[in-house]
């Protein structure tokens, strides 16, 4: 059986209109705001994790860090300890 996925037409139509973007540019947009939004918690604590380290930060502050993101994302996970934020990048 396929798989059935919505169609962003409208937005994509919205943006063209309201914007200078050309309609694949407006596609792909959507596309990667949808990405985004559809990140885990568990993808979203490892990804920062990543880009953290890689800037130099320590993990203290990293877990800290964070913590005080995951409030503030779109569908808001439940509250981590940093216990549980350690957990879930080294398992």
């Amino acid at each position: 059986m396929p798989e059935v996925r919505p169609s962003y037409d409208d937005l994509i139509d919205h943006l063209v209109r309201s914007s200078a973007l050309q309609r694949g540019e407006a596609a792909r947009v959507v596309l990667d705001v949808l990405a985004y939004f559809d990140e885990t918690t568990e993808t979203f604590v490892r990804r920062r994790h990543r880009e953290m380290q890689a800037r130099g930060a320590v993990n203290a502050d990293i877990f800290e860090h964070i913590a005080a993101e995951l409030p503030h994302r779109a569908v808001a996970p439940p509250e981590l300890s940093l216990r549980q934020l350690r957990r879930i990048v080294y398992g």
